[in-house]
């Protein structure tokens, strides 16, 4: 690998040469014709080049942007696409790409697995070239020294598929949807079932092959440590294009255990709940519960009820878990009975709504998990809600139509050992769940329909129903969790703080800011949340 990437490189030097400052000036009126000229007079192979290479005329056009638009509310006929998809198979066509791009005016879009949550990696309302970066998507491990290097358009299933093939003993701290870009979770943090154990699929990136605004290739060296930290957190797509990442690879027993218990408000889940606040976030580290709240009808009657599934996940046996909890969380009564052993890999699989028994192959499915249409929010919880506020937002859930859900993920453990400003990720020691919030628009043609509009007014109204009771000052969301109800001004720091805080807290975004000043001056990466460059440096403002 190391070879052809430095063949690549001498290329890149060779052919781009004699592009100069030229890659800089912009034409004024983009056009895909331009564009596509510019990519296969600068490549060395124009026939390939061109096979890689979709406009809306294409048939394969429309399949190709649809493959990866994982929020169905945007799969329509009006989401604005973009003028061409590029797909690279290669660096030197990334680089090509980035700088055709820029030389005939156009905004550009990097998707990795197009899970985030407002589209912001495959639609936009300004002519723009999207970058699919799912051909590249090797994965080389070396178990001997733990590490894995991943290039940016693979998905978390077909990392943890490729661990499994290899060890049962080692594995990566990130999310469990398989078909989620490694690179888009990597830039926003990335939690997942290990975290309270070894931290953010961030804290584990050991190094990285970064193509800056000019089409050089950085690695953690190159690029300095600043610029490595905002990538790690920061949203990576504000600072350039993320060909492949170094990561750390933990070790894990060869059998772990999981269990998911159910409960109702008729059974206890109100107290259970309160109890789970206090607890789990202290609680051995080895110990992940994933908490999921919805309302549903009790029985065939109107009245409704809460039903919470604790989901656990613990890096041992059974007979190690149950005295742990038997002496520090009775009440939630687990048993052997609903307890199984099993190898890392199947816990994914479970997390991720297929059962343990499922073939590991489906991981590496990218159209395997089924996709969905929703309208989502996250909150960070500091302090233990009152069984009150409980019953309140209990209350708020029975406004709805059945169609919520609500999902917390236990934090503490190891998370409690970093500091805020550790990678730009700030929502560390302290936190005791993060709650993400979501209504499904699946069974609706449209965001715009009645029944969609009412729910999405409900998810923004449950907005301040748990203000009381999340982190404040700034109330603190999840970067990956991209939502613009927060806003989408930068015309100022004032303006943009208004979202960007909440992501990333003062601190960082200020950090952020500079970094993205001197990498990106022109504020050629960009999209409506990307971190922003102002004409009056942040000191002055």
């Amino acid at each position: 690998m190391k070879t052809s990437r430095l063949t690549s490189f001498l290329i890149f030097l060779s052919v781009f040469a004699s592009w100069g400052s030229s890659s800089s000036i912009f034409e004024v009126t983009p056009t895909s014709e331009d564009f596509i000229s510019c990519l296969q007079s600068n490549s060395i192979n124009a026939t390939s080049i061109s096979q890689l290479i979709f406009t809306p005329v294409n048939s394969s056009f429309l399949p190709i942007w649809q493959a990866a638009v994982n929020n169905l509310r945007f799969n329509t006929p009006f989401t604005p696409k973009p003028s061409v998809i590029v797909t690279p198979t290669d660096e030197t066509q990334v680089r090509t790409a980035l700088l055709c791009t820029k030389r005939h005016g156009y905004e550009m879009r990097i998707r990795c697995g197009g899970h985030d949550f407002e589209g912001l990696s495959y639609m936009a309302d300004v002519p723009f070239v999207m970058l699919d970066l799912f051909n590249m998507r090797s994965i080389d491990l070396n178990v001997e020294n733990r590490t894995a290097w991943v290039q940016g358009g693979a998905t978390l299933g077909e990392l943890y598929y490729t661990i499994s093939q290899t060890t049962d003993t080692l594995y990566f701290p990130a999310g469990i949807c398989s078909t989620v870009g490694v690179g888009g979770f990597l830039s926003g943090g990335g939690y997942g079932n290990l975290m309270r154990k070894y931290g953010l699929g961030a804290d584990n990136v050991l190094d990285a092959r970064f193509m800056d605004v000019n089409g050089r290739i950085l690695d953690r060296k190159s690029m300095g440590e600043d610029l490595f930290w905002a990538i790690r957190g920061g949203g990576a797509s504000s600072f350039g294009i993320v060909l492949a990442w170094k990561l750390r690879l933990v070790p894990v027993p060869e059998r772990v255990t999981l269990f998911m218990q159910n409960i109702t408000l008729e059974q206890g889940a109100t107290d259970v709940f309160y109890k789970y606040q206090h607890v789990l976030p202290k609680f051995d580290r080895d110990l992940l519960i994933r908490v999921q709240l919805n309302s549903e009808n009790i029985g065939n009657t109107t009245k409704k009820t809460i039903r919470i599934l604790f989901h656990g996940i613990y890096q041992g046996s059974i007979d190690t878990l149950l005295p742990l909890l038997d002496q520090g969380f009775p009440e939630l009564n687990v048993t052997r009975e609903i307890c199984q052993e099993v190898r890392m890999v199947q816990t994914t699989l479970q997390f991720g709504g297929f059962t343990t028994s499922t073939p590991v192959e489906i991981l590496v499915n990218r159209s395997g998990a089924p996709r969905l249409s929703y309208k989502t929010k996250s909150d960070y919880v500091r302090t233990p809600i009152p069984k009150s506020g409980l019953r309140k937002i209990w209350r708020k859930m029975f406004e709805n139509d059945k169609s919520e859900g609500l999902v917390m993920y236990t934090f503490g453990g190891k998370m409690d050992e970093y500091s805020d400003t550790a990678l730009p990720y700030p929502h560390r020691a302290g936190v005791l769940y993060q709650v993400f919030k979501t209504v499904s628009l699946l069974d609706q043609p449209s965001d715009t329909t009645p029944t969609s509009l009412r729910r999405i007014a409900w998810i923004r109204s449950l907005d301040k129903t748990l203000e009381p009771y999340v982190s404040s000052n700034p109330r603190e969301s999840y970067s990956n969790y991209n939502d613009l109800d927060l806003g989408v001004g930068s015309g100022s720091y004032k303006e943009a703080s208004v979202w960007g805080e909440r992501y990333w807290k003062r601190d960082n975004f200020k950090k952020l800011i500079r970094i993205k000043a001197k990498v990106d001056p022109e504020n050629f990466f960009r999209h409506p949340q990307s971190i922003p460059v102002f004409s009056t440096p942040l000191a002055d403002m």
